[in-house]
C-alpha cells in the first residue's frame, strides 16, 4: 500500500512539473467564453462555455486539449478541419501558431489568429466575431499559400469546436419538400455522426444546417446547457458530430467536402463560410433569442424594420391567369387591408409562352397574350387600391424549351460527353461559376427592376438541385469548383442586386424552404418557410425553423381550406392564428372568401399590422411544443422591456372531457401586473375565463392559464399588456 501510495505521489509531481504555461486567447461574449491556448507553438482549445470571469491558470489545469484546427498529416486520428496536396505531392500539413490580435469596437470584440505550416509557405487565418450583448460568436476561416504550384485544399472546414461533458444529445432539422424542419433529437454515442446535403441547390430542404447539442443531459426550451449555431452556406454543406474514446466531442462544420476538391493558386485566398454559435446555460429558448437578436441586428436586411403583409398570387391563380383576374384580386386584396400584391408564376415568355412548368423559364418578357398592357398596367392598378407591387423569378433556371436554351446552350450545367440530361420540373440549372452567367442573372432582375421602377418586392425562387454535374466553362482540372463557384456566384449577384436596389425586398424561396440558411439571409429580408401552407403542417415546420431563424423572416400565409397540398380541413380563426406567428400574408384568391370571411380576416389583419411589432421584434417564447403527446402547442412573443407580449396557443387533436392546456408563460417581469385580453377572437364565448382580468407575471409564469380548447384546430390568441 505504501507503495502505491508513492507511485500515485511520484505521478502527480511529475505531471505537475511537466505543465507548461501556455499563452491564452480569451474570445468572449457577455454570458460565454471561448479560450485557445498556444503549447508548444500549437494552438489548442482550452474551454467553451459559460462566462469566465478571468482566464487566470486555465491553461495550468486542464488535462486535455483539442488543436484548434486539426490537419491530416501530423499524427490526429479522429476527423480534421484540414486536408492538403501540397505542391510536392505531401498531404502532411502541420500548422503552428504564429500570432493574433484582437480588437473590441462597440459590441463586437474581433479576433485572428495566425498559423502557418511547419515546414511549407502555407497560411491558415481563424476569425472570430463575437458579438457581446447578442452572445453570438461567428467563425471563420482563410486559407492561402506562396508555394510554387497550385496546393489541392481536400477539406477546408468553417470549424472544429471541442466538448467535454457526460453525454451528449444532438437536435436537428430534416424533411423534404413540403415538409421542412422536422426536429428529431437522439444521443450522440461513439462514433461520427453526419448531417449534410449534395445537393448543390436548394441545399436546405432535406437537411438543415443547423444543430442544437444539449451537453451533459437531454436539455429542455428553459433549463440545461446547451451549443446552438448554423452555417451561413446555400450550397453542400456538412456538420460532422464525432464522440470518440476519451468521451470528447468534436464539431466540425463547413462546406461539404464532397466531389469538391479545390485547387488553390498561389496568393490565391480561400475563405470559408461563417459559423455562427452560441452558448446558453438556461435552455434551448435562450439560444433561440440570441440567435434571433443577432440576426435581426446583423444578418438580415432591414433586421430593424417593420415587415408589410403579403398576398402572393400563387395558390389563387396558378398560370391561370390575365389581367383581369389579377386586378380582382387586388381588388379583394385591398379590401382586407394586404399591403403588397406579389405576382408569382406565368407573366413571362412568348415565342414559349409560360403556360406551365414545361415552357418558357429564362425568356424573361412580359407574356403579351395574358398581360398586353404591361406590368405597369398591373401596378396602376395595384396603386389606385393602395397596394405595392412585387414579383416572382426564378432567374438561376431555364426549360430545355427557351429561347434562352436555344441561344446558350453552353450556359447550362450539363453532363459532358453528350450525356442526356436530366429534368427536374421540365428545368435545368444555369452555370452560376461562369462570370458571364452572373451578368445574365444580375440582368434579369435588373432588367425587370429598371423596366419597373415602382415594384418593391422580389420573390426569388429555385425549383431544382444539381444533377447534371459538369460546367463548360471551368477548366477540365477544376470541374470539382463547381459546387463551390456556383454558390458564390450566387452571392455575387445577391450583393449586386442589394448595392443597387437596397430598397427592394427580397424572398428566399427555393421550392418552399430550399434556402432557410444565414448565407441567403445575408442578402434577403425573408424566406418562404415551406410551399406547405397547411396550417397544420405549419404548427411543426414554423416550430422547428425558428428554433434557428428569426420569425421576422418566416413567410407564413392564410390560405383556403381545403389545403392545395394536403387537402386537409381547418377552420379559418386557426389558419389566420397560426400564419399571425410569422411575417402574416395570404395565399389565396380573395373572391374565394364568403362576405363574412373577408371581414373576420380584414379585422386579422388590423390586429396583426397593430400589434407585428411585438411579433417581428419580440423574443420568442416556446411554452408547448406540437412534438409533445399532449396534442397542444403554443408561443409567445414578449417585448424586450417585458411590457407587452403575445401568447399563441393551438389544439391540434382530439381532448377527453377534461383535458386542457394549462399554459404557463415565459419572459415575462415577475413582479408586474399584466392585463389579459383576446385577439382574433370568432366565437361569442372565450376559451380562456381570464380575459379581462389583471394577474401578476410570477402567477401566469408559475400557475398558467387553462385553456378550454377540445377539438383539433382551435387556437387562441391573447395579448397582455403591462399595467403596474
Amino acid at each position: 500500500m505504501v507503495k502505491i501510495n508513492s507511485l500515485i505521489t511520484v505521478c502527480v509531481l511529475i505531471c505537475v512539473s511537466c505543465i507548461t504555461r501556455a499563452q491564452v486567447i480569451h474570445i468572449e461574449t457577455n454570458n460565454s467564453s471561448l479560450v485557445y491556448g498556444v503549447y508548444k507553438n500549437k494552438l489548442k482549445q482550452i474551454h467553451f462555455g459559460n462566462s469566465l470571469s478571468t482566464t487566470e491558470g486555465i491553461d495550468a489545469i486542464s488535462t486535455s486539449f483539442d488543436e484548434a484546427y486539426p490537419s491530416f498529416g501530423n499524427g490526429c486520428s479522429n476527423e480534421v478541419a484540414l486536408i492538403a496536396t501540397h505542391d510536392d505531392g505531401t498531404m502532411a500539413t502541420d500548422l503552428m501558431y504564429e500570432s493574433h490580435k484582437q480588437q473590441l469596437d462597440g459590441n463586437i470584440q474581433t479576433t485572428t489568429i495566425k498559423l502557418k505550416d511547419e515546414k511549407k509557405p502555407f497560411f491558415v487565418e481563424l476569425n472570430f466575431k463575437a458579438y457581446q450583448a447578442e452572445n453570438v460568436i461567428e467563425q471563420w476561416v482563410s486559407i492561402r499559400h506562396t508555394e510554387k504550384k497550385p496546393v489541392k485544399l481536400e477539406q477546408f472546414a468553417s470549424t472544429a469546436l471541442g466538448f467535454k461533458a457526460e453525454s451528449y444529445y444532438l437536435t436537428h432539422f430534416h424533411g423534404s419538400w413540403a415538409q421542412e424542419m422536422q426536429l428529431v433529437e437522439e444521443k450522440l454515442n461513439n462514433g461520427i455522426k453526419l448531417v449534410e446535403t449534395k445537393r448543390g441547390v436548394r441545399s436546405t430542404e432535406y437537411e438543415n444546417p443547423s444543430f442544437v447539442l444539449s451537453l451533459n443531459q437531454q436539455a429542455s426550451d428553459h433549463y440545461g446547457e446547451v451549443v446552438m449555431g448554423a452555417l451561413a452556406w446555400s450550397g453542400n454543406f456538412r456538420l460532422s458530430f464525432q464522440v470518440e474514446d476519451r468521451d470528447y466531442c468534436q464539431l466540425t462544420a463547413g462546406i461539404n467536402p464532397f466531389a469538391s476538391d479545390y485547387l488553390l493558386s498561389p496568393k490565391e485566398e480561400f475563405v470559408t463560410p461563417r459559423v455562427i454559435y452560441t452558448y446558453s446555460n438556461s435552455g434551448k429558448n435562450q439560444g433561440s433569442i440570441n440567435l434571433h437578436r443577432w440576426a435581426r441586428k446583423y444578418n438580415l436586411r432591414d433586421g430593424d424594420q417593420v415587415r408589410p403583409i403579403v398576398l402572393n398570387s400563387w395558390e389563387g391563380a396558378y398560370f391561370k391567369f390575365d389581367a383581369a383576374k389579377l386586378k380582382s384580386m387586388m381588388d379583394g386584396a385591398a379590401e382586407m387591408g394586404v399591403e403588397i400584391f406579389v405576382l408569382d408564376d406565368g407573366w413571362f415568355g412568348n415565342k414559349y409562352p409560360r403556360n406551365s412548368d414545361k415552357a418558357g423559364l429564362g425568356d424573361w418578357e412580359v407574356n403579351q397574350e395574358k398581360l398586353p398592357a404591361g406590368i405597369g398596367d398591373l401596378i396602376d392598378h395595384a396603386e389606385s387600391k393602395g397596394l405595392k407591387f412585387g414579383i416572382w423569378v426564378e432567374p438561376e433556371m431555364v426549360n430545355p424549351k427557351s429561347e434562352l436554351a436555344e441561344n446558350h446552350p453552353e450556359w447550362i450545367i450539363q453532363r459532358k460527353n453528350d450525356r442526356e440530361q436530366m429534368l427536374e420540373r421540365n428545368q435545368l440549372l444555369l452555370d452560376l461559376s461562369n462570370p458571364e452567367v452572373q451578368d445574365f442573372v444580375f440582368g434579369v432582375v435588373d432588367n425587370v427592376l429598371t423596366d419597373n421602377p415602382r415594384i418593391v418586392y422580389v420573390k426569388w425562387d429555385a425549383n431544382r438541385h444539381v444533377q447534371n454535374f459538369g460546367s463548360t466553362y471551368l477548366d477540365d482540372e477544376k470541374q470539382s469548383h463547381l459546387w463551390i463557384d456556383y454558390t458564390k456566384g450566387l452571392e455575387s449577384v445577391l450583393a449586386r442586386l442589394n448595392e443597387k436596389y437596397p430598397d427592394i425586398i427580397f424572398q428566399a424561396c427555393a421550392s418552399g424552404g430550399g434556402r432557410v440558411d444565414y448565407g441567403a439571409l445575408k442578402y434577403t429580408h425573408e424566406f418562404w418557410a415551406s410551399d406547405n401552407t397547411d396550417a397544420y403542417e405549419r404548427l411543426f415546420i414554423q416550430w422547428g425553423t425558428n428554433h434557428i431563424y428569426p420569425p421576422i423572416a418566416t413567410g407564413a400565409h392564410i390560405t383556403k381550406s381545403p389545403n392545395h397540398q394536403t387537402n386537409r380541413h381547418t377552420p379559418l380563426k386557426f389558419r389566420c392564428d397560426m400564419a399571425f406567428g410569422g411575417r402574416l400574408g395570404l395565399e389565396l384568391s380573395p373572391d374565394i372568401l364568403s362576405e363574412k370571411d373577408v371581414v373576420y380576416v380584414k379585422q386579422v389583419l388590423e390586429t396583426y399590422k397593430a400589434n407585428r411589432d411585438i411579433i417581428q421584434f419580440g423574443d420568442l417564447y416556446r411554452l408547448y411544443s406540437p412534438y409533445d403527446d399532449d396534442g397542444f402547442a403554443a408561443i409567445s412573443y414578449v417585448t424586450p422591456e417585458k411590457d407587452k407580449a403575445i401568447v399563441m396557443a393551438y389544439s391540434h387533436e382530439f381532448h377527453r372531457r377534461e383535458e386542457r392546456a394549462l399554459i404557463r408563460f415565459q419572459g415575462l417581469e415577475d413582479n408586474a401586473v399584466y392585463k389579459i385580453s383576446e385577439l382574433n377572437r370568432r366565437a361569442k364565448r372565450s376559451k380562456v375565463k381570464e380575459v379581462g382580468l389583471e394577474v401578476s407575471g410570477s402567477i401566469l409564469m408559475n400557475r398558467g392559464l387553462p385553456m378550454d380548447m377540445k377539438k383539433p384546430y382551435e387556437s387562441v390568441v391573447l395579448k397582455l399588456e403591462k399595467v403596474k
